[in-house]
């Protein structure tokens, strides 16, 4: 087969500009027709630039279009639900940015619908798709490591998000660890059935004010006996903080951070070196690029998307008993 899938965005904000922007320049297998903003006058101009030619105000236009075979749901999270029935209704496929919703009936309605249209659907976890950790997976199903017993992951941000953002969040577990806690069960094939998280503000007070922590660690019991641990801050000075390790009987594993330039000077002041890349567009770029290539691969050629609708309900399912387990200050088993 060869030919271009015909894709709409809708949301045109930091991450759908990122995705609009990655298709156009990169992926040769899809063009974007249309692009849907509430904001549709102030993207206009941008989207121009880039080539799209239809920008709306409402997003249905685009459902209603039916060259625009696929939909990739940029919009806020509390869009999400709906606009899967919706899209799914109108027999589009789905990609869909993290996370799917912070209620988990609104989770299961939408996934229902669209196993019953029989439309593709993939959740944004695009560190998935991330060349480092992408090869401890391959390693660790090769067996070089024998069986896993620990896993650590870092994931400290360079500086918190506006309050404005945080407070419609869903909290630290829901915006910011969720992206660990997919990557806890991907690296492990494993499900998380325990966490225990401590949390506590460090950084900026008027997190705390609205309800959050900005600093916390979670530890993981999984189904295989794996255990494992989270540390989160939303403030790193030196940068984007992106580390794994994982342990096991024959060996151990490591990813450390991705560097601008790998240069280093070593004179009789010490020896210095480049700061990690400074936050998630700069460290994880590729990684955004590769996982529309490969949504767009599973609607031409009729394949299962690597990270499924479960992948994203089991994410949202242990951030919500992370949250519970801090405001209980007790471990939380996971119900299922």
């Amino acid at each position: 087969m060869n030919r271009n899938l015909t894709i709409g965005i809708i949301g045109a904000g930091r991450i759908g500009k990122l995705h609009a922007e990655n298709i156009t320049a990169h992926v040769k297998s899809a063009r974007i027709k249309a692009i849907a903003d509430i904001y549709s006058d102030k993207i206009a101009g941008w989207a121009e630039e880039i080539g799209i030619k239809n920008v709306y105000s409402d997003y249905k236009k685009i459902l209603e279009d039916p060259e625009i075979e696929a939909v990739l749901i940029c919009s806020s999270t509390d869009t999400h639900c709906q606009m899967i029935i919706e899209s799914a209704g109108a027999g589009k496929h789905i990609f869909c940015e993290k996370p799917i919703d912070f209620d988990l009936d609104r989770i299961k309605a939408a996934l229902d619908t669209v196993e019953k249209a029989g439309v593709k659907f993939q959740i944004g976890f695009n560190r998935r798709f991330d060349h480092n950790f992408k090869k401890v997976r391959e390693m660790v199903v090769s067996g070089k490591i024998g069986d896993m017993h620990l896993l650590k992951i870092t994931s400290r941000d360079p500086a918190p998000p506006p309050l404005e953002y945080v407070k419609v969040s869903g909290g630290l577990f829901l915006d910011m660890t969720i992206h660990d806690f997919d990557m806890a069960r991907y690296l492990t094939g494993s499900e998380i059935v325990e966490v225990y998280a401590i949390g506590e503000v460090l950084i900026d007070p008027a997190i705390g004010e609205v309800g959050d922590v900005d600093t916390a660690i979670t530890t993981l019991k999984f189904a295989n006996g794996v255990m494992g641990v989270i540390d989160n801050s939303r403030k790193a000075v030196y940068g984007y903080d992106q580390r794994v390790e994982v342990f096991g009987s024959k060996g151990c594993i490591t990813v450390d951070n991705d560097l601008p330039t790998t240069a280093t000077l070593s004179n009789e002041e010490g020896v210095i070196a480049d700061k990690p890349k400074y936050f998630f567009l700069e460290r994880y770029k590729d990684s955004y690029i590769e996982e529309i290539r490969e949504f767009i691969d599973c609607v031409l050629y009729d394949k299962e998307p690597p990270v499924t609708g479960i992948d994203g309900l089991e994410s949202v399912l242990v951030g919500l008993a992370a949250r519970q387990s801090l405001a209980e200050g007790r471990p939380v088993r996971i119900e299922r």
